[in-house]
């Protein structure tokens, strides 16, 4: 069975977590509280040198890092990652917009507000956050306008790596309502079968 080392609350793990159950895949989820350093220990950066989850334990032993490679690999093969050359090449361009000009900014401030760290930041620093967000929110806006996905007419894990931490972006103070084509996507998104919330701990032993 497939092994998910994951934190509830991070929107790396929710990706992975998702796209699993949304495959029917069964997997057994292991909680790492990154809050106190268990992604930290030996033992766990034996298996990823980084010290960062989602980590998913493939079932011949071997582990995989990176919440979007993890995607990338189960989705090869199904509905979730097109075939055709240049919409695959589209879902990567997303998924690295994702990692690159969104998560940066939305997901970084979510987890101080989460964690109770935001005062701990200068207010320019929160300020330049706050930019780079509205920036990214921007930019989906405005490519979601002309059309339901993110790449091309389907639902594809280009989605499911912006829903992640978009869908809770207003945990981090973004005004989510200022972006209507955003916010029809996310209904779109959270529609498709087997959704479940980030705070689901789905996956069992």
């Amino acid at each position: 069975m497939l092994r998910l080392y994951d934190y509830l609350e991070s929107g790396n793990g929710y990706k992975v977590r998702l796209l699993l159950t949304q495959l029917g895949l069964p997997f057994e989820r292991v909680e790492m509280d990154i809050l106190e350093g268990e992604t930290r220990t030996p033992a766990f950066l034996a298996k990823n040198a980084n010290g960062r989850i989602p980590l998913l334990e493939l079932e011949d032993g071997h582990f995989l890092a990176e919440s979007n490679a993890i995607q990338w690999y189960l989705a090869e093969g199904t509905a979730l990652l097109p075939d055709d050359r240049r919409l695959r090449a589209e879902v990567l361009q997303w998924m690295f917009f994702e990692q690159y000009s969104h998560e940066p900014f939305i997901a970084v401030l979510r987890f101080w507000h989460h964690a109770g760290t935001l005062a701990e930041h200068g207010e320019a620093e929160i300020a330049a956050k706050r930019a780079g967000g509205e920036a990214a929110l921007g930019v989906m806006e405005r490519h979601l306008r002309e059309r339901p996905y993110c790449v091309g007419d389907a639902y594809s894990i280009a989605d499911i790596a912006l829903y992640a931490y978009t869908h809770v972006a207003g945990e981090g103070g973004f005004d989510l309502e200022a972006y209507p084509a955003v916010t029809t996507w996310l209904a779109r998104v959270r529609s498709q079968p087997g959704h479940v919330p980030i705070t689901e701990p789905v996956g069992g032993p």
